[in-house]
């Protein structure tokens, strides 16, 4: 079996374009860096009502990807509105994991009240998805890709129309002052699903990178949760980078 070239980071949605209004610029900043990344997308978020078809969505995420400059995007055959936390669901991301070999994996944070339960349901395929990959005896499961381990879990939310911050091992705030044109960018490829009716999303994106940005020293910003305790060797780099 032939594996294809390892990434750094794979960040995980339930949908395509939830990637990119949550860690677009993160993602975009870091291909700038010369860092290897993926998405994964659970559902290819269909049906919609402004969309005309599954066709149409991925085309738009393509796109999306392609602004982004991210190396690979993959969408998983499980169903839109109809997505749960199952076994086969937790193969079928753990098998992506497993293939493409990440350092880094960015999933949904917590549920997403008056918005898709899909979300909530991401979030445990993800963290289910990350321990499943590094499981040995198990080929058989996961189409013989190799056993890997995860170094890092990470969370972003989509919990946009709630002002009280995640809780977590320790959250932080990634600088995408340089990419943030990007970010918007990628969210306005959706055409289907941010057509100029809902423009104030974008206004609501950029106003929170903003927020996020100025608290931390930035122009703008994206919040991240850490899963596990974050350690600091050099306490100057860390607190000054």
């Amino acid at each position: 079996m032939e594996l294809p070239e390892a990434v750094d980071v794979i960040a995980v949605g339930a949908h395509p374009d939830d990637v990119e209004i949550a860690v677009g610029g993160t993602l975009a900043m870091l291909v700038k860096q010369g860092y290897r990344v993926g998405i994964v997308d659970l559902t290819d978020g269909e049906p919609t009502p402004g969309s005309p078809g599954p066709e149409v969505r991925l085309a738009e995420a393509r796109r999306a990807a392609e602004i982004l400059g991210v190396h690979f995007r993959e969408t998983l055959d499980l169903p839109n509105r109809r997505l749960f936390d199952s076994f086969e669901s937790r193969v079928a991301l753990a098998k992506v994991l497993r293939k493409y070999r990440p350092k880094i994996v960015l999933g949904l944070w917590g549920k997403t009240p008056l918005a898709s339960p899909d979300h909530w349901q991401a979030s445990q395929i993800t963290d289910a998805a990350v321990f499943y990959a590094r499981l040995t005896k198990w080929d058989d499961q996961f189409d013989n890709w190799p056993v890997h381990v995860v170094s890092k879990q990470l969370w972003y939310s989509l919990g946009f129309s709630n002002i009280q911050p995640p809780t977590g091992a320790g959250h932080f705030v990634t600088d995408i002052t340089g990419s943030l044109d990007q970010k918007l960018a990628s969210i306005r490829a959706y055409e289907t699903q941010f057509p100029p009716a809902k423009d104030r999303v974008f206004r609501l994106v950029e106003s929170q990178a903003r927020l996020y940005g100025t608290s931390a020293g930035f122009d703008a910003g994206e919040l991240l949760i850490s899963a596990t305790t974050i350690g600091a060797t050099d306490l100057v780099k860390t607190v000054l980078p």
